[in-house]
């Protein structure tokens, strides 16, 4: 949860900072014998540190390790990402996070080191991988776990209603109405956070239209958002929205202080579409429920729709990037072998971390949450696509028109039409 809110926080830095060659003492540069890896300061910092320290063992060249915690991480490495203090290699979201690194001619194609080690791609699911690579070239390389966003449910509010996991969308209707009619919200909504709701627009666009309308508004094609799919998907959401799905004051909770989970766990409502990191949140809170009565599920099949009931949506993961001024290149390509090692996998996993390496499956039976784990590891290796989330596929400026029109639209202040024309007005990616 924190890298998924902390994610929309960093866009807006972005937006507001700009790239710049601005100085700032926040990282030192690399030497003539040392490799800096700039990461976000968390709890996987002690995987990293492992990671380095395994790395230094053999190397000449020794990797320095550093983390900038909170708020101030995209800030400070947009204010050094074109000075000498720049890092060799940092961390980031892929897609529209490196985008303006990329137009900039800051970043390193990884594509010679993919020749020299195909190991660097093959080794990662390719839904994953991809997301790193702009303009036919990649960028990065998956560097700790994957976040797809599930439907949860609590499984004893279901069956004192009588239901089971809705598998199509008229099964998700019908669930409403029998949930309503015994008092029960049928979906928690952080609509506070204004993200959460985002992916309900992800999830129908995907199912009615298939991953190619997001992919072309996202290319400029303004046109696709006022088509007959993106025009039946907003429908379908108003739909839900009028019957009252998710209560009334959805816009008054958040995800972000326990407020959505608290309302799934306490049976207040019976489902919560959210990234996977639902599961640790409610261990974390709620450890009984977690364990008892915590379901799920992915997103349900629209009848006629052009997506892939298999297709899931959320953050991929999280990855490596070299910039073009490194001086240590063939240092930098040893060290990123190191995200798919055994090493790697295990020591992710026993933090909680779902690694997308093609090596995790044999490492899941010691996953904090195996059945889980796995349930996750097999749906995005099946997943024909895997959609990055709209906030994090678009350039940071376009975070806070995107979340705007979302919550506009869900609390009836845009129509259909007000929703494309805010999302046509989108800065260009």
């Amino acid at each position: 949860m924190k890298r998924r809110a902390f994610a929309v926080a960093l866009g807006l830095s972005l937006a507001t900072v700009g790239v710049t060659a601005c100085s700032s003492g926040s990282t030192a540069a690399g030497g003539s014998n040392t490799i800096h890896v700039l990461v976000y300061g968390d709890a996987s910092n002690k995987v990293e540190k492992q990671i380095v320290e395994t790395f230094n063992k053999t190397s000449k060249v020794k990797v320095v390790l550093d983390t900038i915690p909170g708020a101030d991480y995209q800030s400070k490495l947009n204010t050094i990402i074109n000075t000498p203090q720049a890092p060799d290699i940092f961390y980031n979201w892929g897609g529209g996070s490196i985008q303006p690194y990329v137009k900039a001619d800051l970043l390193l194609p990884l594509d010679d080191m993919i020749a020299a080690d195909p190991g660097l791609k093959s080794n990662f699911l390719p839904s994953v991988f991809n997301t790193a690579v702009i303009d036919g070239k990649s960028y990065g390389v998956p560097m700790r776990g994957t976040q797809p966003v599930l439907l949860f449910n609590n499984k004893k509010v279901l069956a004192d209603a009588g239901l089971s996991v809705p598998k199509t969308w008229d099964e998700l209707l019908n669930a409403v109405s029998v949930l309503k009619g015994k008092g029960v919200t049928p979906f928690a909504l952080g609509g506070g956070d204004q993200w959460p709701t985002l992916m309900w627009y992800e999830y129908l666009f995907d199912r009615v239209a298939g991953p190619e309308l997001f992919q072309k508004a996202l290319s400029g094609d303004k046109a696709a958002w006022e088509s007959d799919d993106a025009k039946k998907a907003l429908g379908m959401l108003k739909q839900l929205i009028d019957a009252g799905a998710f209560g009334s004051n959805y816009d008054s909770v958040k995800f972000t202080d326990g407020g959505s989970p608290a309302l799934l766990a306490k049976g207040k409502a019976a489902f919560e579409l959210m990234g996977s990191w639902e599961y640790s949140t409610q261990q974390d809170a709620n450890p009984d429920f977690a364990k008892n009565d915590l379901g799920y599920s992915n997103f349900p099949s629209v009848p006629g729709g052009k997506g892939d009931p298999a297709d899931v949506v959320g953050n991929t993961n999280n990855f490596y990037s070299v910039l073009k001024k490194t001086k240590h290149p063939k240092e930098a390509a040893e060290f990123l072998k190191l995200m798919y090692s055994d090493e790697f996998v295990k020591a992710h996993l026993a933090i909680g971390n779902l690694p997308t390496t093609t090596n995790t499956e044999q490492f899941l039976s010691t996953a904090a949450s195996p059945e889980y784990s796995k349930y996750q590891y097999d749906l995005v290796k099946a997943a024909p696509s895997f959609q990055l989330s709209w906030d994090q596929a678009y350039p940071p400026a376009a975070t806070t028109p995107i979340h705007t029109a979302v919550q506009q639209f869900f609390n009836g202040k845009l129509d259909v039409d007000g929703f494309i024309k805010a999302m046509q007005a989108l800065p260009a990616s």
